[in-house]
């Protein structure tokens, strides 16, 4: 039973799997950092030798983190300081004192270094990825040693554990100040190890800068790519040019982090804006799990090369766009959707009605499985991980453990509009009994 006081069902084990998993997740990750460069590469084998202090720690990472941070968040704050530019905003979902928040969604910007962008579309996300591009590429042909980053991932992956950690402790700190009505669903329960852990405070906010909607796409995924890239150019340095394994490594999940921040108010929707508190979980995640872990493939294939063949590396291809087409194609049926039921694109959609005055789309991709977007997300994640052959597993953990977070994730999600939606969404899941796989999950 909850505690008193609690708002929801608490999640993850309550307390002792709150506390398991701020130890596990960072162990979890380092582990994968260290057996990625040893030669076994065995997932569930320990490393052959644990790291030094020296190795786990450096004042440079410290400082090329908090760089990074600041440029990032310099990028976010751009749009909504005195340059000119022509700013749309977007409203999130409802809060429980009826009000909304507003966030950034597409820019035009009249700076960007010694280039005219004034006019240029696309969300501010984007244009920080494109910037954040520019920047590195200026730096690269001056002189800035892109490669040596790869030698700096334990220590860059422990000053992102060590900051995630200082953050989530003042974003508690701060919720304990918070209104009732800015505290997330979740994150209220009274022990403080599980509301540290899920986050009490739903849209922490210094002003008009919101912390959790800039962690969740932009430091993490950009950093991503950063860390992908630096570990083609090393492979280039080492070997005389990078290999089509790790070209497609790149290309794919450049594709994906474009995508995302192309899409940047689409996050407006999610669990983790609209349910989740911004505490430890998010903040790890955003800010260490995702760039240190997601690249996993491509520090793979640098101490581990494989050979690909152009036959093959068509399939793997072919896989990664019916992934990315499916994926895609269910998301921007659920955002037109929201947006304008009207809209020739969905109206002639089958819907069911709610209790809540929602339409529920029983029909289109959302009539085939209830969740299209992670079918796809699930097939991408398979295109990632084939071009590292098929003799290690570790390659492989993020197909792993993202077929585990989804499905997590969607059964949260089920009992979340179980409770909303009631009787409509009996029969929205009689309608299409499939959750993520037709005929199968």
């Amino acid at each position: 039973m909850a505690p008193q006081g609690s708002r929801a069902p608490l999640e993850f084990g309550g307390p002792l799997g709150a506390a398991a998993l701020m130890l596990l997740l960072p162990a979890t990750m380092f582990h994968l950092l260290l057996v990625a460069r040893s030669g076994p590469a065995r997932l569930l084998g320990l490393p052959p030798h644990l790291p030094t202090p020296e190795a786990l720690w450096s004042p440079g990472a410290l400082l090329l983190w908090l760089t990074w941070l600041g440029l990032q968040a310099a990028f976010y704050l751009l749009p909504a300081g005195k340059t000119p530019l022509c700013l749309q905003m977007a409203e999130g979902q409802e809060l429980k004192d009826k009000s909304r928040l507003r966030y950034p969604i597409n820019g035009a910007w009249g700076w960007a270094l010694s280039l005219e962008l004034r006019g240029w579309g696309g969300a501010p996300g984007f244009q920080a990825l494109v910037l954040t591009a520019l920047l590195v590429g200026l730096g690269v042909s001056a002189g800035l040693p892109l490669g040596m980053l790869t030698e700096m991932l334990l220590p860059l992956a422990s000053v992102a554990t060590l900051t995630a950690f200082i953050f989530s402790v003042l974003l508690y700190l701060k919720a304990l100040m918070a209104p009732a009505s800015a505290l997330a669903p979740g994150g209220n329960s009274g022990n403080p190890i599980y509301d540290f852990f899920l986050g009490r405070e739903l849209n922490p906010r210094i002003g008009f800068f919101d912390c959790k909607y800039f962690c969740e796409l932009r430091p993490g995924l950009i950093g991503w790519v950063l860390i992908n890239l630096a570990l083609l150019v090393r492979e280039a340095e080492l070997r005389g040019s990078p290999s089509l394994a790790m070209w497609l490594v790149n290309g794919f999940q450049l594709l994906y982090v474009g995508d995302a921040l192309w899409h940047e108010e689409a996050v407006l929707t999610t669990m983790d804006i609209t349910h989740d508190g911004f505490g430890f979980m998010l903040a790890f995640g955003d800010l260490a799990w995702v760039p240190f872990t997601y690249s996993l493939q491509a520090q793979f294939l640098l101490y581990h090369p494989q050979p690909l063949e152009l036959p093959m590396a068509s399939v793997i291809c072919l896989v990664n766009a019916v992934g990315y087409y499916i994926f895609r194609g269910a998301n921007s049926q659920k955002n037109t959707f929201r947006k304008n039921p009207s809209d020739p694109r969905v109206a002639g959609l089958e819907t069911i009605s709610t209790a809540t005055g929602r339409q529920l789309l029983v029909s289109g991709w959302w009539g085939m499985v209830r969740h299209p977007n992670y079918l796809g997300d699930l097939i991408m994640a398979l295109a990632w991980s084939l071009p590292c052959g098929v003799s290690h597993l570790l390659p492989y953990f993020y197909l792993l453990y993202f077929t585990a977070l989804l499905v997590h994730r969607e059964a949260r999600d089920e009992q979340q509009c179980l409770q909303k939606y009631g009787l409509a969404w009996h029969e929205y899941c009689r309608r299409v009994p499939y959750r993520i796989v037709p005929y199968i999950y």
